[in-house]
């Protein structure tokens, strides 16, 4: 299978397109094809070696594709199932603790850019139904990001008023959430066609931002 390693100390120059023999599951895991994975922030930040991390690691930490094979103890998920991958895999439930806090793919682990992967069981969660394997991708890091801090935190409300900084993955998707929880959305961006993509949920009130002189910026309806 092929699969890309990132040599130390990182750089896009120190990625490197390999070959590897195929993995096989061992109780407890899954076997997934890999057919789409999201570029985020926090992947470019690995890549670049603004986070360390160890020689040969495999980046990327989103991914999705189906099942091809399931390895012993595994009653949850069958072959042919969709599966999207998850940031931190040991939490399941609850708060965070320093225990579920570990094992970030493509950071502290082997990440999802290669063909296939086995992965505990738990480090993937059903693809929502109509997904294609592109869109269920996106949901991991930048999905999960918003609606936490949003809903779980925000507990964002009709009538809210949210402002997002800038057009990213993230506030992408907190422009679809907060909307969809009746509150007013505030879009910034320091460019107009950037915006632009900001009305997928309908027209929404932007600020174009721009550098000043002075290093302070200002904004105009």
């Amino acid at each position: 299978m092929r699969l890309v390693r990132l040599r130390a100390p990182g750089g896009l120059e120190n990625l490197k397109l390999v070959e590897e023999n195929h993995p096989k599951p061992r109780p407890g895991e899954l076997l997934v094809r890999i057919r789409a994975s999201s570029l985020n922030f926090h992947d470019d930040l690995v890549v670049l070696g603004k986070i360390p991390c160890a020689d040969g690691r495999i980046p990327m930490s989103d991914g999705a594709g189906e099942v091809i094979a399931v390895g012993d103890d595994v009653d949850e998920f069958k072959v042919a199932d969709t599966v999207v991958s998850t940031f931190w895999p040991y939490w399941l439930g609850g708060e965070m603790t320093p225990a579920t806090k570990r094992d970030i793919p493509g950071d502290s682990v082997d990440g999802y850019a290669r063909e296939h992967v086995c992965m505990p069981a738990h480090a993937f969660t059903k693809a929502p139904a109509g997904y294609t394997h592109v869109e269920a991708a996106t949901l991991t890091c930048a999905g999960v990001t918003a609606w936490r801090g949003l809903v779980v935190c925000g507990q964002v409300k009709p009538g809210d008023t949210v402002l997002i900084l800038g057009t990213g993955g993230v506030s992408l998707f907190a422009l679809q959430f907060a909307k969809a929880a009746g509150a007013r959305v505030i879009a910034t961006s320091s460019s107009e066609e950037k915006l632009e993509s900001s009305s997928v949920s309908g027209p929404t009130p932007s600020l174009i931002t721009r550098p000043c002189r002075t290093g302070a910026r200002r904004q105009r309806i």
